[in-house]
């Protein structure tokens, strides 16, 4: 696994973008696509149909994207089988580990924003009125779910680096990390070559 000061060996066609809920992937990923030249299909706007129901042809546009060359999207929905597809046929994972009060900040800040400005995501989805996040019978918030997978890529990253072993890994502790790191990409002009082999030893 690299850090934000390791050079990256190849510039990725096929980029993963981890973190918890708040963390900024959809953001970086954005930058990364317009940085490196890469196509962003947003997950969420996937999988989530009209009135937030799941859309039954989300694994194969998942399959669809995944197939062609260059792409950047959020590492989510694991669960519902987007490992199997996406992560055998990525390059580069970005975990971006940030502290918890910063994912904290960052997502409270951003879904007090939408629900009180009533700022529609996708396919007609909008964030729930903040009056209904108290209610007897709400439904788990996004910031439940926050504070339920805070942990999901601690866990999960040594399993990964053991079952996909082509995946170089960047892990990213704090914002400033990131966007050093990506200027010093964009400055390094690395080659879009993969590497013959990974390094274990990290």
């Amino acid at each position: 696994m690299l850090s934000a000061v390791d050079p990256l060996p190849f510039r990725p066609q096929r980029v993963l973008i981890a973190g918890v809920t708040g963390s900024g992937k959809t953001t970086l990923a954005r930058r990364v696509a317009e940085q490196w030249d890469l196509v962003h299909h947003e997950i969420d706007a996937l999988h989530h149909g009209p009135n937030w129901t799941p859309r039954p042809e989300f694994l194969d546009d998942v399959r669809a994207f995944a197939a062609t060359d260059r792409w950047v999207t959020e590492w989510q929905y694991t669960s519902k089988g987007t490992d199997e597809i996406m992560t055998p046929r990525a390059q580069l994972a970005i975990w971006l580990d940030y502290p918890w009060p910063v994912v904290r900040t960052r997502l409270l800040r951003r879904t007090f924003s939408r629900s009180i400005l009533r700022t529609e995501m996708y396919n007609g989805n909008v964030e729930k009125p903040i009056w209904k996040w108290f209610a007897k019978d709400q439904e788990e918030t996004i910031l439940q779910w926050q504070t339920k997978t805070r942990r999901k890529w601690d866990e999960r990253m040594p399993t990964i680096e053991a079952e996909f072993p082509h995946l170089t890994i960047v892990r990213m502790r704090h914002p400033r990390e990131t966007r050093r790191w990506l200027k010093n990409q964009d400055e390094s002009g690395a080659s879009t070559a993969p590497p013959k082999r990974r390094s274990r030893d990290r």
